[in-house]
């Protein structure tokens, strides 16, 4: 147990762990420092000044080590002769502290460092994207001169629209070199892509990276910016903070779940509708705690794309035209109830958990299919395993172990990547398992290289006898992150099976902080495995000849073998935001609300289930996609509940073991969370937002209920072999992909960039391709252009190729079928 420490702070006596800083001390007894460069999340700097206290200490007989006392029996305080920083000391037993609030002596020291701040910060109040929220800016008004000193002809003039990067700005003039930014990259994100130039008054923040601020965390620096020197490209002038209205939400680009808030004004240029200005993280330290990354920061726009579809449309010969919703569901029902148990109900991991649990009732009334539409598979072993109530990836550190095999963290799931090598660096044992080099490596405890295909069987030799076995062995806690690198839904389902093995007979199962994390591809895939929904080993022959209700799905655009597949099919129903391929191909099709226009609750990756709520008005004619389906199946002679989200989740958690106990008053629960930020002291935590809306709640796995757990064995998993003039094809998973959600924010098209193929130089020189080459590669009658990229860590005989080219799993490529042009490597 922490020793705690009592001090006195403006008269009032407070009792802390030892070891905490003054400033924070001051906090607990609702005393608020002034801070420019000091933030709870970052190691303490002392660069600005601005916390400046009188710090006074016990005095102490050398002859006999106790405190000497006065005539009040008291023990006297002799106060050190200059002003302290708050920020950077430490406390000790019997200190007297007196903040700005009853020593003038510190208050004069903190105006006067407003004072030289502001004798070449420009007055950009009225333009600044920061005014309204800006921490100099208060406590300017707090500590100021009303007139400056200084002569104007002495200002500092530097350049204001530097952009550092494609997403991020920086204005020199209102830099004050508090550090903040630079701290984050390299000490919270492990990413030292920027930092200061020059020296003294001409110091400056420049960009180290090639392309500019190469960071997927580089949005978090314009949060914790405590004036407006960082801004994005994405909100750059775009609104006032307090034209801003706010609504909690969970951020959908993958299944870290991470707390947002969306803020929204009525926009002019979109024909006077209100749209969602910015994404902004919402705190809650067991998910993503203050951060998020910039694609979910800058991703949202595919909620207001122009192609969202805001009539239900009827395919009449061959073209789609508006029709009423009646028409529509009556036209849909007919069919579908006349295939009945040849009903296919496909659906993504983008849907809800309420959506979800409709479509399987429905699916499991007319005797029909649920599919998950997903390549990735072992969902079963989560289920038994997963994480549950009382995990938090913030509490594993020294003793604990965290392995992640089969998985690309940094593009897949960013902020678990932050979590784990935070983790790590508290030190926990990290292994990491993989057929290639990831940025996870870097912070690796132990680093596992596996020929590809051979993923079951590595983690298998981990329950056995080597110095990797023997770390998971001895942990305290164990946490397994499996992925789908270079896989496919056998090769998944075969790892998953395996890292569960792994947990049960390492006793690492039906407690906190132990369990099995599905990396998967959606934000809401693991609810859907919750709810019963299961992917398909062959989908394409599953959906030939039979009537398809896709929800939330693009199959068509993602693979022309299930576009072939959807054009024999009987009759198909689809369910979205936007107008897809599969829409085109589609009888009648129905237009679905966003996440931002509607309430419910995804269930994210570590088995926490969580809220969001409705923030803009409904586009067009859309609807929810669970009262879709519920007025669809009311069509179909099936009862299911469409008139209350919150009573589609009751039935829900009436239904299922994991749900039993949770409802929305439950979800919607708030406690207090340390550091506290988003209240009034903006300066202290930045512009994250306080969690008013609900912290969520964890699943119950069948181990920590007690329950039988059975798990599947692992299977060996076969790959195909190249033929001549062919390369084994690795599917992985970058974050910015040419996706439904990326395609309609513009912004983030140079994160995209142009189709790659990485080759090992050996590989590329023995086909001919060089680097900087574009070609034209083949596969199952498909072809694409793509560039070659060289990399000395992608194994011989091997391409890695974007998921988004259509090619789930392992499979050899025809390379090169021509050269389309030479360029310079």
């Amino acid at each position: 147990m922490t020793d705690l420490v009592t001090l006195t702070i403006d008269g009032k006596q407070v009792s802390v762990p030892a070891g905490t800083l003054v400033v924070e001390a001051a906090k607990k007894v609702s005393i608020d420092v002034p801070v420019f460069c000091y933030h709870p999340k970052l190691e303490p700097a002392g660069m600005c000044r601005m916390c400046l206290v009188e710090v006074g200490l016990p005095m102490i007989d050398r002859a006999t080590g106790k405190p000497v006392l006065d005539d009040n029996g008291q023990p006297k305080i002799n106060f050190l002769p200059k002003l302290e920083t708050a920020c950077t000391n430490k406390v000790v037993a019997g200190m007297v502290v007196k903040t700005q609030l009853t020593s003038e002596k510190a208050r004069s020291g903190q105006n006067s460092t407003v004072e030289f701040l502001l004798t070449s910060h420009p007055l950009d109040c009225p333009i600044c994207d920061k005014g309204g929220e800006c921490p100099l800016q208060n406590l300017t008004m707090e500590h100021g001169p009303g007139k400056s000193r200084f002569l104007f002809d002495e200002k500092q003039r530097l350049d204001k629209h530097v952009p550092l990067g494609d997403l991020i700005w920086l204005d020199r003039e209102r830099c004050i070199q508090c550090g903040r930014c630079t701290r984050f990259q390299e000490d919270v994100a492990g990413e030292a892509v920027i930092g200061f130039a020059e020296r003294g008054r001409t110091m400056q923040i420049v960009t180290h990276s090639d392309p500019g601020f190469d960071s997927v965390f580089s949005g978090n620096t314009t949060d914790i910016c405590p004036v407006g020197a960082l801004t994005t490209s994405d909100f750059r002038f775009g609104a006032r903070p307090w034209e801003l209205d706010e609504q909690a939400s969970i951020c959908t680009q993958c299944p870290v779940g991470c707390n947002v808030t969306l803020n929204t004004r009525r926009e002019a240029k979109a024909d006077g509708r209100i749209v969602v200005k910015r994404v902004m993280p919402r705190q809650n330290e067991e998910v993503n705690e203050i951060w998020m990354c910039d694609k979910g920061r800058f991703a949202h726009h595919y909620t207001d794309a122009a192609n969202r579809i805001g009539k239900p449309l009827i395919n009449k010969d061959g073209k789609l035209v508006k029709a009423s919703w009646k028409a529509a569901l009556d036209l849909a029902a007919e069919k579908l109830s006349a295939s009945k148990k040849n009903l296919i109900v496909l659906a993504s991991g983008r849907l809800s958990n309420e959506d979800l649990f409709n479509l399987k009732s429905l699916a499991d009334g007319v005797g029909g299919q649920a599919i998950l539409y997903s390549d990735m598979g072992g969902g079963e072993a989560t289920l038994p395993v997963g994480l549950s109530d009382g995990s938090n990836l913030g509490a594993l550190g020294k003793g604990d172990a965290i392995l992640v095999v089969a998985s690309d963290l940094y593009e897949e799931a960013p902020i678990w990547w932050l979590r784990v090598k935070q983790a790590a660096d508290r030190g926990a044992t990290l292994i990491v398992a993989n057929s290639r080099g990831t940025k996870l490596d870097k912070f690796a405890t132990h680093k596992i290289r596996y020929e590809h295909g051979q993923e079951t069987a590595t983690v298998k030799e981990l329950g056995g006898k080597n110095k990797h076995a023997d770390a998971i062995r001895k942990a305290g806690n164990l946490v397994v992150f499996f992925g789908n690198d270079g896989m496919g839904l056998s090769g998944s389902t075969s790892l998953g099976a395996a890292c569960a093995h792994l947990l049960k007979d390492s006793d690492h199962i039906g407690r906190p902080n132990n369990g099995l994390v599905g990396v998967w591809p959606r934000v809401n895939d693991q609810g859907a495995w919750e709810v019963g929904f299961r992917p398909s080993v062959n989908l394409a022959e599953e959906i030939k000849g039979k009537a398809v209700y896709i929800v939330g799905a693009d199959p068509a655009g993602d693979n022309p073998a299930l576009a072939k597949a959807l054009k024999s099919a009987k009759f198909v129903v689809v369910q979205d935001l936007t107008h897809t391929a599969t829409a085109d191909l589609a009888d009648v099709v129905l237009p679905a609300q966003a996440h931002t226009e509607r309430e419910g609750t995804f269930t994210s990756g570590e088995r926490r289930v969580q809220r969001f709520y409705s923030a803009v008005p409904v586009f067009g004619e859309a609807r929810p996609d669970f009262v879709i389906t519920a007025q669809l199946a009311r069509e179909m002679g099936y009862i299911l509940e469409g008139s209350s989200v919150s009573i589609v989740f009751d039935i829900m958690s009436q239904s299922l073991s994991a749900f039993e106990g949770l409802d929305y008053p439950l979800l919607a629960e708030v406690t207090v969370q340390w550091p506290e930020v988003g209240h009034g002291d903006i300066y202290y935590g930045g512009t994250s937002y306080e969690n008013k809306k609900g912290l969520g709640a964890h699943l119950s796995s069948a181990a920590q209920r007690g329950d039988a757990v059975r798990l599947a064995s692992p299977r060996a998993n076969k790959l195909p072999k190249p033929k001549e003039n062919e390369v084994l094809a690795v599917p992985v998973t970058k974050l910015y992909d040419m996706g439904n959600t990326i395609a309609s924010a513009p912004l983030l098209d140079g994160r995209v960039g142009e189709a790659t193929i990485a080759l090992n130089p050996l590989t590329a020189a023995e086909l001919g391709a060089a680097a900087g080459e574009l070609i034209r590669v083949g596969w199952n009658g498909s072809q694409s252009e793509v560039r070659v990229r060289t990399d000395a860590s992608v194994a011989e005989g091997v391409a890695l190729v974007p998921r988004s080219f259509g090619i789930p799993v392992y499979e050899p490529i025809g390379l090169p079928v021509r050269t389309v042009k030479k360029v310079k490597a």
